[in-house]
């Protein structure tokens, strides 16, 4: 079957979805699920830490590098969903107007910008698969021993996972602006 068999135009004559498309963006947006959890979370263990502080006089073990584990965690999961709603940083200042007057160069370099964050993103997840396997293999921790540890490879594996969810989505926005397919 081609593509064209699989996908179907809805009656106002949108592009209807695949199956592996609709699959695709629930992962996309289930990552992205997952890190607003996450947020939450270390939304929870800094009022925790505040209350442990003024009651107590002492700050919560784990708190600090938890912390921060949890901030790199959760701007990773979040990415691909941010990048799939065009949510990321550029010079929209520049890529408007120009996009505008050019079309066809402005289609050029969203393509050459989606290009270099799918690489960009892909040798960090590349990069990460070794650091996984270091903290598995020296089963690494956070904390203080005998007090409060965590290991970190949950933290790192969720890392790894959603910088390479996100390189696959800059990849797919590439595929699609390279077939002339609008973008949600």
């Amino acid at each position: 079957m081609t593509r064209d068999e699989n996908t179907a135009a809805s009656p106002t004559g949108e592009v209807q979805e695949t199956a592996l498309e609709r699959g695709w963006h629930r992962l996309v947006e289930a990552f992205a699920a997952l890190g607003t959890v996450l947020i939450g979370v270390l939304m929870v263990i800094i009022c925790a830490d505040i209350v442990a502080r003024n009651a107590m006089g002492a700050s919560l073990p784990l708190v600090s590098e938890g912390g921060a584990l949890l901030v790199v965690t959760l701007v990773a999961l979040q990415l691909a969903a941010t990048v799939r709603a065009g949510r990321l940083a550029r010079t929209e200042v520049f890529i408007i107007p120009f996009t505008d007057r050019f079309p066809r160069a402005g289609a050029i370099l969203a393509a050459f910008y989606d290009l270099t964050g799918a690489v960009i993103l892909g040798i960090i997840a590349w990069a990460s698969i070794r650091v996984v396997g270091k903290d598995l293999a020296a089963a690494e921790f956070i904390g203080i021993s005998g007090m409060a540890t965590l290991p970190t490879w949950p933290f790192r594996v969720l890392i790894l996972a959603g910088f390479a969810v996100a390189a696959l989505e800059f990849a797919v926005r590439l595929l699609a602006a390279l077939r002339g397919r609008p973008l949600p």
